[in-house]
């Protein structure tokens, strides 16, 4: 199947050329013409399939027809996080180059007055964060009244940010008739509910049972202590085979901290975080796409939707909290089809952790043993161990010597000052010699003899 068969246009067909894709993937291939006969849709795939491309393009088409109003967007895209969200307007700018189609991104960490002023001209496609969406909202920058295709992207990240009740409130302000799609990796509960409760009759389309792994990437699980996590990922990053990776972990800080500690071991490493403005965090990753680091370290704020050519592996410095992100982490490598490698970095108190994510994929995971170091840092590792001994052995010898000159200084140091005490002694016993007995008075003592100088 081509995409020609999906029943895109010409000008879709064409850009498509130009990108260098000719076949849809299975996701694409399911969910695209369900889009284009306006039904509601929920699309459930791994992340790395594709899923972004299966709402985009047959938007492109659909929108290609009518006109934009000012402060009225014509379709909404919500998506989790500002890095998804500028990556869907990438793709709109890839996919649309030759449709005459607006485009707005709200997203926070950026200056809201452009923002306003691409709304204020009215736009085809808006592509929005919910919290951002929801302030501008507030203050009456935009209406969504005429708003007639509506995307929830990443279903189930949203739920676990929190988003939700946004979601909830957001559906609620759209015109009840609209095409709603909805594309998730995992589809749990809460997600079916919101399903069932906004989408009118949709068409399921599923080509990966929920939450299970890409088999094109290789997974392992590094055994170690948390002492020594550090120096475990170091050892597998300097392995032949790694050209780019990200490295993932739960916290901000650790992030930082990380980051630092591979700089000055010598690696090419970046960071992106939360707590990050959105142009360091653009920054950042353009750095890694280039090929200026070739290692980025992040939070969970980059595992959702971050379509990265050519990443070799993907490391979990900390087991994710939540299963489903395991699935998302590890889909940052082996994308179309690509082949990747994914290690998580274990203690025994992941072991909770762990089984969890294999009950939500339903497979084992092989467990590695902690890598050895090279030959040459093992035996320069050695060396000093074999060495110390000899050195605590000869220590008190050098101690020894170096203490006898300062025995011999202090006792000639304390002679000299004996000197004169001794000789002053001397002078006094023969002075006593030399003097004749004094046998005393044995009488009364006289009256004159009571009154000293200065008595009353």
């Amino acid at each position: 199947m081509t995409f020609a068969d999906l029943g895109l246009s010409d000008e879709l067909l064409r850009s498509l050329g130009d990108a260098g894709y000719t076949e849809p993937t299975p996701i694409q291939a399911a969910a695209i013409p369900p889009v284009l006969m306006n039904r509601d849709l929920i699309g459930i795939a791994q992340t790395g399939t594709g899923k972004t491309a299966s709402f985009v393009l047959p938007m492109i088409d659909i929108l290609a027809h009518g006109r934009s109003r000012a402060m009225m967007p014509r379709s909404l895209i919500l998506e989790p996080t500002r890095e998804l969200a500028a990556q869907v307007a990438e793709n709109f700018e890839k996919y649309g180059k030759y449709h005459k189609l607006s485009m707005a991104l709200l997203i926070g960490g950026v200056q809201m007055g452009d923002q306003v002023k691409a709304l204020a001209k009215g736009v085809d496609v808006l592509i929005a964060t919910p919290g951002r969406l929801m302030d501008l909202f507030q203050r009456g920058k935009i209406l969504l009244s005429g708003c007639s295709i509506l995307v929830i992207d990443e279903a189930d990240r949203m739920l676990d940010m929190g988003f939700i009740p946004d979601i909830e409130e957001i559906c609620a302000k759209l015109p009840a008739t609209r095409q709603t799609l909805l594309f998730s990796a995992t589809m749990p509960a809460p997600i079916k509910k919101l399903a069932d409760k906004f989408l009118s009759n949709p068409r399921q389309v599923e080509v990966a049972r929920p939450a299970t792994a890409n088999t094109s990437i290789e997974q392992g699980l590094v055994e170690t202590s948390a002492r020594g996590k550090r120096e475990t990922l170091r050892r597998l990053l300097e392995a032949s085979d790694v050209t780019t990776a990200i490295v993932f972990s739960n916290r901000k800080t650790t992030v930082r901290e990380l980051t630092d500690s591979l700089r000055r071991h010598g690696f090419a490493a970046g960071q992106i975080h939360g707590d990050m403005e959105q142009p360091e965090r653009i920054r950042e990753l353009d750095r890694f796409k280039a090929g200026e680091i070739n290692i980025l370290v992040a939070s969970d704020v980059a595992a959702r939707g971050l379509d990265i050519k050519g990443v070799s592996h993907v490391f979990n410095y900390d087991v994710p909290w939540h299963p489903d992100d395991y699935v998302h982490r590890i889909g940052r490598t082996g994308r179309a089809g690509a082949k990747g490698k994914a290690y998580t970095l274990v203690t025994p108190e992941d072991a909770e952790a762990i089984d969890n994510i294999e009950k939500l994929t339903g497979q084992k995971i092989a467990r590695i043993g902690k890598p050895e170091a090279p030959v040459a840092e093992a035996a320069e590792a050695q060396a000093p161990r074999e060495e110390r001994p000899r050195r605590r052995r000869e220590e008190p010898k050098r101690e020894a010597r170096r203490e006898e000159p300062r025995r011999d200084e202090r006792q000639r140091d304390e002679r000299q000052r004996d000197e004169p005490r001794r000789e002053s002694r001397a002078r006094e016993d023969r002075r006593r010699d030399a003097e004749p007995a004094d046998d005393g008075w044995n009488g009364p003592i006289p009256a004159f003899l009571e009154f000293g100088f200065g008595s009353n």
